[in-house]
């Protein structure tokens, strides 16, 4: 039971292992369950290679907690009180001004989701390894392929781990004993190893545009290692980024499979984009078989939007999270560097409108704003539930109890606080980008859009920002409006990116603006030093580094004692 000691020692549960491994309803009895007597078919095989991956898919693309510890926080989003909504023992308030603790519960879900993961993909690789492959007639190739994607989906969840909460415990089989927290330098040396052993060993991509079916390939080793290079900085306090823009390099040159920029935004992200060109790595998705909505759409729209879809079966939602606002109460901009990210979209970019469902799986705009009616439906509108029920709902782009100007609390809108804790049901503009719904008409479309968890795109701006850091500003621009051109018609950027400006605050809009709600944001702050040294939107500065590693929640350090607390909590 040496798995079980990997769990307890990274921290995740037990009982969890135990839920969601899943058999057949008619089970057949072994004395022995060992290679020879269980795997006696290249179904049983693939079932066992597939297991991690489907807790890896529930991870990244349904699991809130790792979507959480990403933007909120951050100068991308909030989940404010909304007035008696989304208190929740101000946990979301604390969040918002970096006052973590040990004690936060999705903290220690992010713990436990990527420590569970590691688990059950080395099981499944040592399982894997006695398999006799020829045996069971399966192409030559395929036993290096499948164990070398296993070794690259247990550094993706290591790389979780380390950008995370830094150095963590590291397994290389299930046999081993319970093992204490390893430095960041080993734990990166780790990972680095992992993806350079696996990335030789497999397949590329050879057709571009061919279906994506969230199995690692080459590009997909490629990306991460370029991941892991581009932020050593934070991480190991060494500067990689010639290594990260190698890599970038040969990505685009084609070296490790063909990818393309798709020059519609909306195939990336839409109801058929397991064949976009761009897209390197997704968590598939289909109606009815493998469906998530990006971790988010619950938490993120408003309690009636699902009517603005014409009542769209099964949309409903908790109304939270929203963006940072870009204005105050008042309507003028903040004059924070950082935050307001609808702001930061140009007027004529084409995704800076309100959502809307064409029809035939098309789709435009990326935003919940404004007045909610449904241009196309007029009759479909999103009406309140709260401070304006049965009101057509009007999304802002601030925050702040409007609905009570003219209490004696609020006798004026000058008078109105602009904070996390003063929020009403239509504060904050709601993002779509993941996930996006049909209408009624079409609801079997519904979760048909994978969700990209690397593509094409990232690989442009990281080499761009690779470019600048390495003194070629000319170069880095030319990258980044290589991908901001497709969102302009006829390409007419009205604010293109000139190198003699490119510093780094216009490099951090520009990661916000072309990755808004990817999950990605606070690992892009850090390493830019901006996280807690800048201020925005109800954030001040508290310029207190240790917060670029969160804490271990003390249930895990209760459960294994070799593991010791990051520095700055638990008196450390």
């Amino acid at each position: 039971m040496k798995l079980i000691n990997i769990i307890k020692s990274i921290g995740a549960g037990i009982a969890c292992l135990l839920m969601t491994t899943s058999c057949d309803v008619e089970p057949t009895f072994y004395s022995q369950v060992v290679p020879d007597t269980f795997y006696t078919s290249q179904d049983a095989v693939w079932q066992r290679f597939n297991r991690p991956f489907t807790h890896w898919r529930w991870y990244v693309g349904h699991n809130a907690p790792r979507w959480m510890l990403q933007e909120l926080g951050t100068d991308e989003f909030c989940l404010p009180t909304r007035g008696s909504d989304w208190y929740n023992g101000a946990v979301y308030q604390k969040f918002h001004h970096q006052e973590y603790s040990e004690d936060m519960a999705f903290i220690e879900t992010g713990w436990t989701n990527f420590a569970m993961g590691i688990a059950l993909s080395w099981d499944a690789l040592e399982d894997l390894e006695n398999v006799d492959f020829d045996a069971l007639g399966f192409e030559p190739g395929t036993r290096e392929s499948m164990l070398n994607q296993q070794k690259t989906l247990i550094a993706s969840f290591y790389l979780d781990g380390l950008d995370f909460f830094g150095g963590v415990p590291l397994y290389t089989t299930t046999q081993s004993e319970v093992l204490g927290r390893s430095s960041d330098v080993e734990t990166f040396n780790f990972i680095e190893n992992l993806l350079k052993e696996a990335l030789p060993e497999l397949p590329a991509k050879e057709t571009l545009g061919g279906m994506e079916t969230g199995t690692p390939n080459q590009a997909v080793a490629a990306s991460l290692l370029a991941r892991l290079y581009f932020n050593a900085e934070p991480y190991i306090g060494k500067s990689m980024y010639s290594e990260a823009a190698q890599i970038c390099q040969d990505i685009i040159d084609g070296k490790y499979g063909k990818y393309a920029l798709d020059p519609d935004w909306t195939n990336i992200f839409g109801f058929d984009n397991e064949t976009s060109t761009e897209i390197i790595w997704s968590v598939p998705s289909e109606n009815a078989k493998l469906e998530t909505d990006g971790t988010y759409w619950s938490y993120m729209v408003h309690y009636n939007y699902k009517n603005y879809l014409g009542g769209l079966e099964g949309s409903g939602s908790n109304n939270g999270i929203g963006l940072i606002p870009s204005r105050d109460p008042m309507g003028n901009l903040y004059t924070y560097k950082l935050g307001g990210a609808y702001e930061k979209f140009e007027d004529t970019d084409v995704r800076k409108q309100p959502y809307v469902y064409l029809g035939g799986g098309k789709y435009r705009g990326m935003f919940i704003s404004g007045l909610l009616v449904n241009p196309l439906n007029p009759d479909w509108t999103c009406t309140g539930s709260r401070e304006y029920r049965g009101q057509v709902i009007t999304m802002r782009d601030q925050v702040a109890y409007f609905a009570k100007v003219g209490t004696a609390d609020y006798p004026t809108l000058e008078s109105l606080p602009s904070t996390i804790a003063h929020a009403e049901e239509n504060s904050c503009i709601r993002v779509t980008k993941r996930s996006p719904r049909p209408n009624q008409d079409e609801k079997n479309r519904k979760f048909d859009p994978d969700v990209p968890i690397i593509r094409l795109a990232e690989i442009y701006y990281t080499l761009a920002e690779c470019k600048m850091r390495l003194g070629d500003s000319e170069t880095a621009a030319q990258l980044i409006n290589t991908v901001r051109r497709r969102y302009f018609e006829g390409g007419a950027d009205p604010n293109p990116v000139m190198a003699a400006s490119l510093d780094k605050y216009r490099m951090l809009d520009e990661w916000q603006v072309e990755f808004l709600a990817e999950g990605r944001r606070r690992t892009d702050l850090i390493r830019w030093d901006a996280y807690v040294t800048e201020n925005w939107w109800d954030k001040p500065a508290n310029n207190n580094r240790n917060l670029h590693r969160y804490p271990i929640h003390y249930s895990l350090i209760g459960a294994n004692n070799l593991l010791e607390q990051n520095p700055g909590y638990g008196g450390n």
